[in-house]
Order: C-alpha cells, then sequence, then structure tokens
C-alpha cells in the first residue's frame, strides 16, 4: 500500500511491511491500526491476520506481513519526492527480519532523488544494526523515533548513537510532558497531538517545552496538529501562527 499522503511533514507514503504490536502508550490510540482493520476486513491480503478485536476496539495481533511486491515501488517514481515509509507498522519490529530491513535498505540506496523518513518506537534495534554494519549511511535516509512523553525519551539516545544521518523526533500523539529534554544531535522535531474519536488532549505547555528545547539545540520545529475528534477544525496553528521547519538539507 503505497500513496499520496495527507500527512502535511511528507509527499507520499510507502508500505513494504504491514502489521505492528503495541509497544507503549503512545500506540494505544494507532490510527494504523484503524485503518488495518478496515483493510482486513475489505480482504486485503496484506493486511490478514494483522487485526483482532478487543471489545469495542481493534488492536494489533503482533503479526506482520512483508510485501516483496512494492520493494521497487520508490524506483519507479523518478521526481524526488518525500516518502515516509512503512505508515502501516515499524521496519525494525522484532518480527522483521534483518534480510529484509536491508533488502528496503537497498532499495532507498538506489534512490537517491528522495527524501526517505524512517520513523521507528525501535531505535534500539536500528542502532545496533548500524553498530553491526547491517545497515549503511545514506545521505537519503532520514532516522527517526517517535516519542509521546517523558516515560519514553530514552528512544532518543538510541537515535543519538548512529552517526553520520539526518535524525529526526516524533513527538506525536504528545500525550504528556516530555520534561528537560536535550535535543543536541537531532535535526528535526514533529510535534502534533492524537486524532480521532478517543484522543487524549495535548496541553500548550508541553508543546512550548519542546520548542524551547529546539531553539537551545538549533532543532527544526515543525507542528503539525492539535488533534483531536476533529484535527481539521482544531488546525495547526501555535500563538497564531503555522511553524513548517525542516532541517537544513531538505530547507535549502
Amino acid at each position: 500500500m503505497s500513496g499520496t499522503s495527507e500527512i502535511e511533514w511528507t509527499d507520499i507514503t510507502w508500505n513494504p511491511v504491514a502489521g505492528c504490536s503495541v509497544v507503549s502508550a503512545g500506540c494505544t490510540n494507532c490510527y494504523a491500526m484503524r485503518m488495518a482493520a478496515r483493510l482486513q476486513a475489505m480482504g486485503h491480503p496484506k493486511y490478514k491476520g494483522t487485526i483482532r478485536r478487543s471489545g469495542k476496539r481493534s488492536v494489533w495481533t503482533g503479526q506482520v506481513n512483508i510485501d516483496p511486491s512494492t520493494l521497487n515501488d520508490p524506483i519507479k517514481w523518478k521526481r524526488g519526492k518525500r516518502i515516509f515509509v512503512n505508515s502501516m507498522s515499524d521496519l525494525f519490529h522484532d518480527n522483521v527480519s534483518t534480510a529484509f530491513i536491508q533488502a528496503v535498505w537497498s532499495t532507498m540506496e538506489q534512490c537517491p532523488q528522495h527524501q526517505f523518513q524512517v520513523l521507528t518506537k525501535r531505535p534500539e534495534r536500528m542502532a545496533t544494526m548500524f553498530a553491526l554494519g547491517e545497515l549503511q549511511q545514506l545521505p537519503q535516509v532520514w532516522i527517526g523515533t517517535s516519542v509521546e512523553s517523558e516515560a519514553v525519551v530514552d528512544r532518543i539516545a538510541h537515535l543519538v548513537a548512529i552517526s553520520g544521518m539526518t535524525r529526526f523526533v516524533s513527538f506525536e500523539p504528545l500525550i504528556g510532558s516530555v520534561g528537560l529534554i536535550d535535543l543536541r544531535g537531532i535535526d528535526w522535531a514533529i510535534v502534533g497531538g492524537e486524532s480521532g474519536p478517543a484522543s487524549r488532549p495535548m496541553q500548550i505547555e508541553w508543546v512550548e517545552q519542546i520548542e524551547k528545547a529546539c531553539r537551545r539545540a538549533g532543532t527544526a520545529f515543525f507542528f503539525k496538529q492539535w488533534g483531536g475528534r476533529n484535527k481539521k477544525a482544531a488546525g495547526r496553528k501555535l500563538r497564531g501562527r503555522t511553524y513548517d521547519e525542516y532541517p537544513r538539507e531538505l530547507a535549502a
């Protein structure tokens, strides 16, 4: 499943992997679980077995399905794009083999015209693969991790341990304060509230806390949305303006 994206910070999504599992509190109302449930109900083979019902909710089963048929999709896109890798999964999930991760990396290596955005909640596995030489640095690949509250800020240290790459943190869904966070070594920070019917509210103090950390560290600050049940109505302005900053490489 690849397609033009409504996500403000990317152009298109590329999903060579489908399915995931809940790893922390930020996963509770994951939009991808709801979408995967619909696709599984429609009989889409890529999502078969990835979702189960738990009360009134659809949740990940932990089953991950790879889709080798999509591996060459970015090679076919000749015009450069910002590509969000695996919006419907996590490339570094334990159930994705090292060989398949390397196959995804090989495709990205062949596409210098694109900017790939690889976001994971499992940066420790990613850091280990780099340390072992199983993955190589690619200038067109940005690596990132999700941090929803102070409880998981340790993910950033794993990300910073990977040198020579553009690194970003997605503070979305931001469901709590991240504390006095140090963003040195982070090139880009995305901040967004949770959206959907059971969304948890985001406080402006939490957002401003991250923005101040960005200014101290020289990190680009991108405010994505306030979220809520109607995210379009809530908008994406902070103190009356939008913040669409990108790392220097892309901004240039």
